[in-house]
């Protein structure tokens, strides 16, 4: 047989692969990619800003973060996991979809929905030998539009916490005759996990795994982003076309492949002291949640530091991190400190900020659920159900030590509440007290 097939075997193999899915010997084993890095310059949060903003409008510190936290993906054990916690309506999973458009797709799994054991059986594959379901997260982006179960956030703990990098879990299938059966599930590496979810309270054990994140809801904000959809929507083709073609952007996404090409399996630390001393400035007494904030901040400073790995210092196949890299994640971090520090989404310590403390100022007395809710209103422009307010915001402001409530002395059966004298922050200006800038 001598087709045009036979004659170019290279090319056939490519077309099964692409076309049909099909992996054939010759396919198997991929050359790695070269790219030209000469068009690389060291790039900083701000240039971030200016090129994710094409497309997302304002938002900046969720932009950087956002990007930043999907980029640790491509590192070996400093991935960070984000839940964006606000009301339904204000962009929590746009941020995180627009931004990973940005990365390969073979890395990016979207689950709207899932239930405790169906990830595991969807996600992996089935050794029968072992009666092992082997799932590979190494360097994926998992992204949850809505919260799923607790049962499966449960599940994802030891996960989430990067206890091992090999963690084996069981779960119970019915067999053909109605029976249970047990099933063994390993899973390898540690994944990016981003929750998006209208639910503003989490169980303390799943938060303090993940950086709370809320979207911007500024009326700036929100008649940008009115335009920007119009300007989108009048022509789709157009509107994609005039944003993939930015030369930036562009830019960006080949940095981002040739990061993944790169294969980093080390980032070292240059300045060990700098960090100890940073962290240490305006915090009076350690606590325990500190330990989990400062990994954190040694996980962007690291992210950071891939993000220039080129015009960065190596130690054998290393990269080491620098000054400029240490004081730039110490000022992405000053800007989400504080509701990290109290445990609360930023959303609902602006509510306590913008709303509580301010009706609070007008009347000097305790506030009435009503009250707060018409200042809510007054504030934002839409209504906070008395359920949501009841339920999720003052038990997380309590729990925090920004209010207590009391009961009113003229009516023992009204309880009314009042904010702290000041809120509970060691962090608070530690970062531009020290630089003179605003942080980005």
């Amino acid at each position: 047989m001598n087709d045009s097939n036979s004659e170019n075997p290279r090319s056939f193999q490519k077309l099964m692969q692409e076309e049909f899915g099909v992996v054939t010997p010759a396919s198997k084993k991929e050359e790695k990619i070269s790219y030209d890095i000469s068009n690389f310059k060291p790039i900083t949060c701000q240039d971030l800003i200016k090129i994710l903003g094409l497309t997302i409008k304002r938002d900046e510190t969720n932009k950087i973060i956002t990007f930043l936290v999907q980029l640790s993906a491509y590192t070996e054990d400093s991935q960070i996991n984000i839940s964006f916690n606000a009301p339904s309506s204000t962009g929590k999973s746009f941020i995180p979809l627009e931004i990973v458009s940005l990365f390969p797709d073979e890395d990016v799994i979207k689950l709207g929905n899932c239930s405790p054991t169906a990830f595991y059986h969807e996600q992996g594959e089935y050794d029968k030998a072992t009666n092992t379901i082997k799932v590979d997260l190494s360097r994926k982006i998992l992204i949850f539009l809505d919260q799923p179960s607790t049962q499966l956030l449960e599940r994802l703990r030891a996960l989430l916490s990067h206890d091992e990098k090999i963690i084996k879990a069981k779960i119970t299938d019915k067999n053909q005759k109605g029976g249970n059966r047990t099933k063994t599930v390993a899973i390898k590496g540690f994944p990016v996990v981003i929750f998006c979810t209208a639910g503003l309270r989490l169980d303390e054990q799943e938060a303090t795994r993940f950086l709370l994140l809320s979207p911007e809801i500024s009326y700036e904000k929100i008649r940008e982003a009115i335009y920007e959809k119009i300007k989108k929507e009048a022509d789709i083709k157009n509107y994609k076309d005039f944003t993939e073609k930015d030369p930036d952007r562009k830019l960006l996404k080949e940095r981002i492949l040739a990061i993944k090409e790169a294969d980093i399996k080390e980032i070292k630390i240059g300045n060990p002291s700098l960090i100890q001393e940073l962290f240490f400035k305006n915090i009076k007494q350690p606590k325990p949640r500190h330990q989990r904030d400062i990994a954190r901040v040694i996980s962007l400073i690291k992210v950071l530091a891939l993000l220039n790995l080129w015009f960065r210092e190596k130690d054998g196949e290393a990269v080491i991190a620098n000054e400029d890299d240490i004081k730039e994640a110490f000022r992405v971090w000053e800007t989400i400190s504080e509701s990290q520090e109290l445990n609360l989404p930023p959303y609902v310590l602006n509510l306590y900020k913008d709303v509580i403390l301010k009706a609070h100022k007008a009347v000097n007395r305790g506030l009435s659920r009503q009250e707060i809710m018409k200042k809510h209103f007054e504030v934002y422009g839409r209504f906070l159900p008395d359920w949501q307010l009841r339920q999720w915001v003052i038990p997380m402001l309590e729990t925090s030590g920004l209010i207590t409530q009391e009961a009113d002395s003229f009516d023992r059966r009204k309880i009314l509440i009042y904010p702290a004298s000041e809120i509970n922050s060691e962090l608070d200006g530690g970062v531009e007290e020290i630089f003179g800038v605003k942080p980005a």
